[in-house]
């Protein structure tokens, strides 16, 4: 079938795709497949894809001389999804993908977890989890917010070291009353699909938690509410109801962060590959790097740029979209 003949809509497709249970895709079109691909994979999802997608990604890959199979179309979160398998992985068409603008979501990746056994999602918390970056709204209602939000920016960007730019933010908030912290957490914005995520992913017996630059108060608020397994973040130190602008106990850095993921895992009993990291800035990188997916959500270009797939169009439903899509491979186009 000819690319320019597919319907628009992905619901459509089954009827006119039912001809086989898969299909190689070339620059113009759709072929019956002699076998199918597992090489690597490619995942692309949105309310708006279509076969323009599908059309710009296959003279790519014919540019790329990579084999492709397309599987059935699916849908997880109620964003349609589409599965394609590779011949092998190409981390020149990664840089190509990355290079160019979409209006969905899509990511070429060496290996993808399945939420069809156990696994572990480790993730951070400020500008993941939630919207915010807590310190930064700590340090507003202190009176020093502008000082503290240059600081974290700089920090979330990779341009300074994260212990030493925290220490610094943290002594600025001395003497601010306690209660702050509650003030900022009676309003901490959640993610959208944070909660979707988290119940989907403990449903199909995934142990989920947090690894957070960011502090205790606010990650035991997300650990009571969602059932988390674990947490990880900093302790803002007190005395006589006020923060004395010290942080107590080991800094959550990235390398503590990737330090929380291994071992988690080998705790659970959970396979490397069963491993997935999610956050936005340059202090998650290491967690991403030893995880069998590192995914960043609405990051910072450095993060971009090195984790395997990257949120640009959706929030922690997007998650499922990756982790859902292997199951393309079991469904039939009828």
């Amino acid at each position: 079938m000819l690319l320019s003949q597919l319907p628009p809509a992905l619901s459509d497709w089954p009827a006119a795709l039912c001809g086989a249970p898969c299909w190689q895709l070339t620059a113009e079109a759709l072929l019956p497949a002699t076998r199918s691909h597992d090489g690597a994979w490619i995942v692309l999802f949105g309310q708006d894809l279509g076969p323009r997608h599908l059309s710009r990604l296959a003279t790519l890959l014919a540019n790329k001389g990579i084999e492709t199979s397309l599987y059935p179309a699916g849908e997880q979160a109620g964003i349609p999804l589409l599965l394609l398998g590779t011949d092998r992985f190409s981390p020149e068409l990664v840089q190509a993908l990355k290079a160019q603008e979409w209006d969905i979501d899509l990511c070429h990746l060496p290996a993808l977890p399945t939420l069809g056994e156990p696994g572990l999602l480790v993730m951070d918390m400020d500008s993941t989890a939630i919207r915010i970056e807590c310190i930064d709204e700590i340090a507003r209602l202190a009176g020093v917010g502008e000082q503290v939000s240059a600081v974290t920016a700089a920090a979330m960007q990779g341009k300074l070291e994260f212990a030493d730019s925290l220490r610094s933010r943290v002594a600025l908030l001395e003497g601010a009353p306690v209660a702050i912290l509650d003030e900022v957490a009676a309003a901490m914005p959640w993610m959208p699909g944070l909660q979707l995520m988290v119940d989907t992913l403990k449903q199909a017996g995934w142990k989920v938690a947090i690894a957070s630059g960011g502090f205790t108060r606010f990650a035991g608020e997300l650990q009571q509410a969602l059932g988390l397994d674990a947490i990880f973040a900093n302790e803002l130190a007190t005395e006589d109801e006020r923060l004395t602008g010290r942080v107590s106990g080991r800094i959550v850095d990235a390398a503590v962060k990737a330090e929380v993921l291994q071992r988690l895992a080998t705790d659970h009993g959970i396979r490397p590959a069963q491993t997935v990291a999610v956050g936005d800035g340059a202090n998650d990188l290491k967690m991403m790097a030893v995880a069998g997916l590192g995914i960043a959500i609405h990051a910072k270009p450095l993060v971009r740029a090195q984790a395997a797939a990257t949120l640009n169009h959706h929030d922690l439903e997007g998650v499922l979209c990756l982790l859902g899509a292997i199951a393309c491979r079991e469904r039939r186009w009828n």
